[in-house]
Formats: structure tokens, C-alpha cells, sequence
């Protein structure tokens, strides 16, 4: 039997899809008030969403005149093959041709290694507004939550000054929650960065832009829901004929519903949750919200191999 699956995902509550603490707006401020110590932008992105995962607002708020490059990270968690289809389109709509792909837990990434020569070489070939008198040069790192901002800083810190991590660094959205204290770079020529938190835009354009935030951890889980960022998965697994869930999940063929799918899984992998029934005796339930949390997370490590999932703007 050949499985029909959805043509459209629908959420329900879309205000789950509005995420904006008072620290990304705070951090906004702050941000466009060192825009005058700043001579470079350097703007971090996830590579699996290039297009959807971006910041519409940073284009008019900080961005500006200054040289600008965009990061993209995580390159080994995405699909490359759209590489030149992704940097057109860019090129073409934002105006953004340096365009650098990086894995920063690699410590020998070329990509990490070409950021700074990057950035100098724009820089002296700028103009620097007011502060042409100054001999260092200050770079600010933009992006949106959880998409190695600090990370990026660190690794080229390390590869340039030979030195361990000055930027807090983690697996959720939100480590990061205001401009920090410049961190020196390089002692020659004198270069400075500026960390900054990611920064969301306040209105989500679309349900769907949304959810693939969520997927790639941007949004914090517990903010819209495991099973539900687990069931756009599996909507965009279906969607671009990925079945390499089936046999993760433990399914006997592809399926439409999550629910069955990581009950399947949870049964299979003996995950459940003890209840008290009215008669005060336990039952067992499989751990659905768990078993979410392993599909996501099995999805953010690259057990499903190498995605894009802006390949429907493409």
C-alpha cells in the first residue's frame, strides 16, 4: 500500500512560533549602538537554512555600509550540492557576495582559516568612517540563536592566537544574551570581536520558516513543542522522499503520523513513563516526548545524512 502523505503541515497555535525574550531586543540596542566602533560584520548562519534561517531585520538595523560577510556554518550537516544555487540567490537578493562555509568543531576547516584574511582585506579596502585614525580594527558577529557565533570566534581565536575558548558556547539557543566585551583575536594587526546574542526576528514571516528554526534548534524545544518540531520532520523527511527514519524509528514502512512513529520507537527501544491509574496501581505508557527528543536530536547529529531544508526556496 503506498502511503499518502500531507501535502501542507499545519500548527495550530502559531503564537508558539513567536519567541522574542526582552534579551534579543536589548541586544538589538546594543548592538546598533557599537556600530561606530565597528568596521567589519561578520553574520553566522546555519548552511541547512541559508535562505529562511537569516534575520530579515539585520539588513536595515546593522548590516548598513560596512563591509559584510556571511558564515555559513555547519556545513557538514548540509546538503552542498545546492552550493551555488544558494550564493546566486543570495548574491542576487541580498547583495552579499563573500559567502564562506564553515564546520567550526573542526579545527582544520578551510573555511574558518579564510574568515579573517576575508575580513582584513575588506576592511583596508573600505571606508572606515571615523575611525580611519584608529590602528585596530573591530569586527561584529551577528546571527541568529544557536547557529555558532561563539563557537566561529573561538575557533578562529584558537587557529590565529593559539589559545582556548574566550566566548561561552553551548547546544541551546540563548547562551549568549548580550554584546559582550571585545575579545582580542589577533595581535597583528590588532584585531578585536565583539560576540553578540542571537537575535530573532520579532515576527516569524511564515509557520513553516519557523519550524525549520525550530528544527535546527534556534528556537528552544520546550518553546513550541518536541513533537511538534518532530512531526515537521517527519512532514519534510516525507515531503523529499527521505525515508531513512523508517528504520531509525522502528516503522514497518514510511508513515504520516508521529505519533505512531515514535511509539513504534519507544516500544522498540523500551522507553516508557510510569503512571498511577485511578485504582493507584502503575501502567506504562511509551515516552513519546522522549522519543521526540532522540529523532531530533539523531536529525542535528547527521544520522540522516546531509540536508537542506531550504531546498523548497530554491
Amino acid at each position: 500500500m503506498t502511503t499518502k502523505f500531507r501535502e501542507s503541515f499545519k500548527i495550530v497555535d502559531k503564537a508558539l512560533l513567536r519567541w522574542f525574550p526582552g534579551h534579543m531586543g536589548k541586544g538589538m540596542k546594543q548592538m546598533q549602538q557599537k556600530l561606530k566602533s565597528v568596521d567589519c560584520i561578520i553574520e553566522v548562519h546555519d548552511a541547512r537554512i541559508p535562505i529562511s534561517g537569516r534575520n530579515p531585520d539585520f539588513k536595515y538595523s546593522i548590516s548598513g555600509l560596512r563591509p559584510h560577510i556571511l558564515v555559513l556554518n555547519k556545513m557538514d550537516l548540509a546538503d552542498l550540492s545546492y552550493k551555488q544555487r544558494i550564493e546566486d540567490k543570495i548574491k542576487v537578493n541580498q547583495n552579499i557576495s563573500n559567502i564562506i562555509y564553515t564546520n567550526c568543531k573542526d579545527s582544520l576547516c578551510p573555511g574558518v582559516k579564510q574568515v579573517m584574511p576575508t575580513a582584513l582585506n575588506l576592511i583596508k579596502n573600505s571606508n572606515r568612517f571615523n575611525r580611519s585614525e584608529n590602528c585596530d580594527y573591530r569586527i561584529m558577529v551577528i546571527g541568529v540563536p544557536n547557529v555558532g557565533k561563539s563557537s566561529l570566534i573561538n575557533a578562529i581565536r584558537s587557529n590565529i592566537l593559539g589559545r582556548k575558548k574566550a566566548a561561552p558556547v553551548g547546544g541551546v539557543a540563548g547562551i549568549t544574551r548580550a554584546v559582550q566585551h571585545q575579545i582580542k583575536i589577533s595581535h597583528n594587526p590588532l584585531v578585536y570581536v565583539l560576540d553578540t546574542p542571537g537575535v530573532l526576528s520579532p515576527t516569524i514571516i511564515n509557520v513553516e520558516t519557523g519550524l525549520k528554526l525550530a528544527v535546527c534548534a534556534t528556537l528552544q524545544d520546550h518553546l513550541v513543542g518536541e513533537e511538534i518540531i518532530a512531526d515537521y520532520l517527519l512532514y519534510w523527511f516525507n515531503k523529499n522522499k527521505n525515508f531513512d527514519y523508517v528504520t531509525y524509528l522502528n516503522c514497518d514502512e514510511p508513515t504520516d503520523d508521529i505519533r505512531i512513529a515514535l511509539a513504534k520507537a519507544a516500544i522498540y527501544r523500551q522507553s516508557s513513563i510510569k503512571y498511577r491509574d485511578l485504582s493507584g496501581s502503575y501502567i506504562y505508557r511509551p515516552d513519546l516526548q522522549g522519543m521526540a527528543r532522540n529523532f531530533l536530536n539523531a536529525y542535528r547529529t547527521g544520522v540522516f545524512g546531509k540536508t537542506l531544508l531550504d531546498n523548497d526556496l530554491l
